[in-house]
């Protein structure tokens, strides 16, 4: 199945309601439609289980619809939500300017600020500098996302040590969960990436936010 088949199955779906879980969800949160089309932030055929994976920006929210499509038989199997993670690299300091971070590793930031810079908000100014390495900003399940950066970064192990040595460097986690029945899950890091983590010595934080409309009783 191409694209547009895909986004065609989804949207018939959407209308008919076959799953109940469709209906519950859509009574609860509205995809986004821009000119009478589905919004669809990205399909991923490279699924372990074989099947299609669509994800779907919801209304006035940061997590996402998801759908999972079976493109042999042409049938959506399930629909759900998840979370919006951003899984990143970071490291900082009150001492070393930007340049000094940039300058410990060969690998490109993201984002990059030096102490004293100006916030986005424009309401103050940094009290730290930072380097940010961000390499899979699409929508994604946690532990693809974590793995991913993983393999980004041990692109340059010794220069990613010198950043934890030099400066507080560590994996920052921020995920946007959808609390639809009270039993939001979490994430899971098997023994691989703790090992890959202590190679590179690296620490990982979590932030955990809730939000969304919960089912219709």
């Amino acid at each position: 199945m191409n694209d547009q088949q895909i986004i065609d199955l989804i949207e018939k779906e959407f209308k008919e309601k076959t799953l109940g879980i469709t209906e519950q969800y859509l009574l609860i949160h509205s995809p986004i439609y821009i000119d009478n089309k589905l919004k669809v932030d990205r399909i991923d055929r490279d699924t372990k289980d074989g099947y299609t994976i669509v994800y779907l920006p919801v209304h006035d929210e940061h997590f996402y619809f998801v759908v999972y499509i079976n493109t042999k038989t042409k049938e959506v199997i399930n629909v759900g939500t998840e979370a919006y993670h951003r899984v990143y690299f970071r490291a900082t300091s009150e001492k070393l300017s930007a340049d000094d971070l940039k300058a410990m590793t060969n690998l490109a930031p993201t984002e990059l600020w030096n102490k004293g810079d100006l916030r986005k908000s424009k309401k103050s100014n940094h009290t730290f500098s930072s380097f940010v390495i961000l390499p899979n900003p699409e929508p994604d399940e946690f532990e693809h996302k974590l793995k991913k950066l993983l393999d980004f970064l041990e692109q340059d192990k010794a220069g990613i040590r010198r950043l934890v040595d030099n400066a507080y460097g560590y994996i920052q986690v921020a995920m946007d969960i959808h609390n639809a029945n009270g039993i939001i899950g979490g994430p899971s890091i098997d023994t691989d990436n703790i090992k890959r983590m202590n190679d590179l010595k690296l620490s990982i934080n979590f932030d955990l936010y809730v939000s969304g409309n919960s089912f219709k009783e």
